[in-house]
């Protein structure tokens, strides 16, 4: 499995991302022949990669130099025609994907439906080179699972074309829920809209690290040159160890209870996965005396087997636990909010080597909306899946 981290010590952004993606040895004409696929009109815009320095230190720098001017973009007209072009598919939904996450978090933040989410002129040309072309550099380089580091907030005020805005700008900062980030750095926007959303729509992670045996590095630079450090994204590439990715070492603890009461276990049950555990279930098992007990099990990472173990102890009656490593295989896994005919709706999203497999709604919130409506459970989640794969989101 091919596996690329970016650490975005400094940020991210569209451009910084295509760059270091070049960095790792696509061809600039590979991407231009697959741009082409989009049917942009003619001479509407023109790549360039040069190497440059931020702070001596060197990097690529990727521009697209933007010759339409006049063109207005809405969401729905962009994903149909990424949809409709000859790109690859691995290609397609992966920009698809970024695309949706950015006009979610544009929607939101400007009260309108997705459909009529507006991409400036320069902005619409500059989005569509930058996110789609992500997705064909990942593709070229075989790449099956995006890791990235937590993202810097940065800090100060930005001009849009909404005027001056703090950092990070409210689309920005509606793409970081759910993602790692921090304050250790100076002002200025470091994180993009479009960084954000590629690193949101993509990453199977942020804030770790991934174990991989590390084969090329690619640095793509900023347009800017901060003070406090050099205004590059690097990318390494690699592949996935054993014991890693999606074979992760884990461990198995459990202890068996006979003098525990349901609402008891019931607590603890809850307790471990606030805290952090994988897996928690029972098994019914006969112990000594032939007394009907209760086998309590959790899975965890290592590094969380002391604190959920110590939970366990002082929680229930148990006087110890034993414990065991394992090994297992996962696919990668992500909760996302949708629109449905009943509001937002949480799905949770499977995907192996970066194309989805399955999309199924959180059944809390089907729950909530069933109970609301006064209709059945099933009916909603019935409907909202139906909704999303005429959307085209779930398989």
């Amino acid at each position: 499995m091919t596996i690329i981290y970016f650490d975005c010590y400094a940020g991210i952004s569209g451009d910084m991302t295509v760059g270091a993606l070049l960095d790792l040895g696509v061809p600039l004409e590979h991407l231009n022949a697959e741009l082409a696929k989009l049917h942009l009109p003619p001479g509407s815009y023109a790549l360039s990669a040069s190497r440059t320095e931020r702070r001596h230190v060197p990097a690529l720098k990727f521009d697209v130099a933007v010759h339409d001017h006049h063109t207005h973009r809405h969401y729905g007209g962009i994903d149909a025609m990424i949809a409709g072009s000859a790109l690859a598919d691995a290609v397609k939904e992966r920009s698809r994907r970024i695309f949706r996450r950015l006009a979610e978090a544009e929607a939101t933040v400007h009260g309108v439906p997705m459909e009529e989410v507006h991409f400036h002129e320069v902005g619409a040309v500059d989005s569509i080179v930058d996110i789609v072309g992500t997705a064909i550099c990942l593709d070229y380089l075989g790449v099956t699972e995006v890791h990235a580091a937590a993202l810097p907030l940065g800090g100060g005020f930005v001009e849009t074309a909404h005027g001056r805005l703090p950092v990070p700008a409210p689309a920005t900062a509606e793409l970081l829920h759910g993602l790692a980030v921090h304050g250790e750095c100076g002002e200025g926007e470091r994180v993009t809209p479009t960084g954000a959303a590629i690193i949101a729509a993509l990453a199977a992670g942020t804030g770790k690290r991934p174990a991989m045996r590390l084969e090329r590095i690619g640095s793509g630079a900023g347009g800017k040159d901060f003070s406090d450090c050099p205004n590059i994204l690097r990318a390494f590439l690699g592949t996935a160890e054993k014991g890693c990715g999606t074979d992760e070492a884990v461990v198995v603890a459990e202890t068996n209870i006979d003098d525990s009461t349901p609402e008891v276990l019931g607590c603890v049950m809850e307790r471990l996965f606030e805290e952090g555990a994988l897996d928690v279930f029972f098994t019914p098992v006969q112990m000594k005396k032939n007394r009907p007990a209760t086998q309590l099990s959790f899975l965890c990472r290592p590094e969380e087997l002391d604190n959920l173990a110590r939970l366990v102890l002082v929680e229930t009656s148990a006087i110890g636990l034993r414990h065991y490593p394992v090994g297992r295989i996962t696919l990668e896994r992500r909760v996302e909010e949708r629109q449905t005919p009943f509001g937002p709706v949480r799905f949770k999203m499977v995907f192996d080597n970066g194309m989805m497999l399955r999309a199924a709604p959180e059944y809390e919130d089907c729950r909530r909306i069933a109970r609301e409506r006064g209709i059945p459970c099933r009916e909603v989640m019935e409907q909202a899946v139906a909704w999303q794969r005429a959307a085209g989101v779930a398989p």
